[in-house]
């Protein structure tokens, strides 16, 4: 960590209390610092390195199109392109049609909002509280957690409601008897709001807001709100996508198919900023004689295209989403082993493939800053919310089963000593 002032702002953060570290490199599941230090990244950074660090394939492919094409407008045709927009819509399943590419996950957020909007003519939107949809006015109203109630009142018609917490149920039920009040809840306020909604933005698994895995008949019980409402059905796949959680996309654990998929994060392992709109064909045929209003500078550019392109190569070739859903169970098995190690304070554990969370209720901020230090002395790198109490774990999925065994104990050996345990 490092006390120097730079001339740039950090994000999230009062910019004295940043503590940034100077990356150098990596493989793997591993990164590196200036100071020496090799790090298990247990977090893939920013939730985005799927395939992992020092990818020598996706940083070839990256110097091959800037060496072949390197600039392109937004109107402009090239292999890279069409061929990443093929496999996206063979990804996402039968029906899709059309991908609208934009820079980030934030910007895929904003544009499915519009395109819900431009199809339906309609103005509301509903999403849930914990969750997390970018950073960007429209995609930070859609947000519901801590980042947005200091910029509202950000742009009109949003409603929030209530989300699938399990452990911890906004209505009060317990999962084996209850009536799946979370998913029929949206259809009533739906109806509390005299309808017409443009769309429903979804996380499948809300990732940094506790990893919120939700019960089977949740998204089934969506759709059917959203049929009957008119609304399209918006599964924000920036987190969950590409892997994350066991399969190509989360949605895909469910028998549903959502209207429009939004990704970015895993679509090019963070190598180049890149992000897509998934369209579905009952929603992309409207802007066959209607204008589409969405248009960026940087739609689709070439280096970001290369690298995803050869991204999802390295996904298909080396089995990285077997990978995760083999290793999912393992992560968790491990997460419970820390849980019964802490006393003292009360636990849950959450997961689906490589996405897991553990929570702490009752521990002080002190012993949250403790875990903290002890990670960093074992330099390992995860996400800490101890406002929340939760430390959330998604590593790339190239991580080995050892590699995830050591770390999660080693992990543990850190919990134990900063809340008090074996």
């Amino acid at each position: 960590m490092s006390d120097t002032e730079y001339p740039f702002f950090f994000t999230w953060t009062a910019q004295k209390s940043a503590r940034p570290f100077e990356l150098t490199g990596g493989d793997g599941a591993w990164f590196t610092t200036a100071d020496g230090g090799r790090w298990l990244d247990l977090g893939a950074l920013s939730y985005q390195v799927n395939a992992g660090h020092g990818n020598r394939r996706i940083i070839d492919a990256i110097k091959r199109q800037a060496d072949d094409l390197c600039l392109a407008s937004p109107g402009a045709v090239f292999p890279a392109k069409v061929e990443l927009a093929e496999k996206l819509l063979a990804l996402a399943g039968p029906g899709f049609s059309k991908v609208f590419f934009c820079l980030s996950g934030a910007e895929a957020n904003e544009n499915a909002l519009k395109i819900a909007r431009l199809v339906t003519r309609r103005l509301k939107m509903m999403s849930r509280y914990r969750s997390y949809h970018g950073a960007s006015m429209g995609a930070l109203t859609l947000t519901g957690d801590w980042r947005r109630p200091p910029l509202e009142p950000g742009i009109p018609g949003v409603v929030h409601v209530p989300d699938c917490y399990c452990d911890h149920c906004p209505f009060g039920q317990q999962l084996a008897t209850c009536k799946r009040e979370c998913a029929t809840h949206l259809g009533e306020v739906m109806r509390l709001e005299g309808g017409g909604f443009a769309g429903v933005i979804l996380e499948p698994v809300p990732g940094a807001n506790g990893v919120l895995v939700p019960p089977p008949e949740y998204w089934p019980i969506v759709r059917q709100a959203c049929d009957a409402d008119g609304a399209l059905l918006i599964a924000d796949e920036v987190l969950t996508g590409f892997g994350r959680t066991g399969k190509t996309f989360g949605f895909q654990h469910w028998d549903v198919t959502p209207d429009l998929i939004t990704c970015a994060k895993g679509l090019a392992s963070g190598y180049q900023p890149i992000g897509a709109v998934i369209v579905h064909e009952r929603v992309a045929r409207h802007f066959d004689d209607q204008m589409l209003a969405c248009g960026l500078t940087y739609y689709g550019h070439p280096t970001g295209c290369a690298a995803a392109l050869e991204t999802l190569k390295v996904y298909e070739d080396e089995g990285l989403y077997d990978n995760a859903a083999r290793l999912g169970p393992v992560l968790l098995d491990e997460l419970r082993l820390v849980a019964r190690r802490l006393s003292g304070v009360r636990t849950f554990t959450r997961g689906l493939g490589l996405l897991a969370a553990l929570e702490v209720d009752g521990a002080p901020a002190a012993a949250w800053a403790r875990l903290g230090s002890e990670l960093a002395a074992r330099r390992l790198s995860l996400h800490l919310d101890g406002k929340r109490g939760t430390a959330i774990f998604a590593p790339p999925l190239c991580i080995s089963e050892e590699e995830l065994v050591a770390g999660m104990r080693s992990f543990g050996d850190a919990a134990a000593l900063a809340f008090g345990g074996t």
